[in-house]
């Protein structure tokens, strides 16, 4: 049997959800025998391969580019996983709706800079009006709450994808596992 071809993406977030995925430590190990990391920020691959059969996303969509990125992902990837908070609500990165981008690029690279205030458009992407959650971008097929999910709850998860069977990860989630 060959070995199922996993991928993880991190767009608007904190990294807090990749942190909690490495938490499951050993069991890391386990999943390896069953599944390769064929896309990370933890491993050097530069593109998104063409056929991923897991993809757990990270993050809300905040610019253009995240934007181009959720929909390759969703092309590629037989199951799309929402992991954590940012990614099913926008949570954290959404916090700046209300304010706008210009507004919080002003401040980021005009106000609080004291050589050569600039708003770069080279290097940062052109942010989104609205930071809004993946599903409202594509169609999602699991979402895994918390903020971040715990490592039980990723274990948990994932094994149940991997082997097909039912995902109940609603005692894990429920208190905070």
């Amino acid at each position: 049997m060959s070995k199922l071809k996993l991928a993880t993406v991190w767009l608007d977030g904190c990294s807090g959800c990749h942190m909690s995925f490495l938490d499951m430590d050993e069991r890391l190990l386990e999943l390896a025998e069953v599944a390769d990391l064929v896309y990370s920020p933890l491993v050097d691959a530069k593109e998104f391969p063409e056929e991923v059969d897991i993809a757990l996303v990270e993050g809300a969509v905040a610019s253009v580019d995240d934007e181009k990125k959720i929909k390759k992902i969703r092309d590629h990837s037989k199951t799309l996983v929402a992991m954590g908070d940012c990614a099913i609500t926008g949570n954290v990165p959404s916090m700046r709706n209300s304010i706008g981008p210009e507004a919080i690029l002003d401040r980021a690279y005009i106000e609080n800079v004291s050589a050569q205030p600039q708003i770069p458009c080279i290097v940062v992407p052109k942010l989104l009006k609205v930071v809004r959650p993946i599903h409202q971008f594509v169609k999602v097929d699991v979402f895994l709450p918390g903020c971040p999910p715990s490592a039980d709850t990723f274990y948990t998860a994932i094994k149940a994808l991997v082997n097909g069977g039912p995902l109940d990860i609603s005692a894990l989630t429920r208190f905070g596992a």
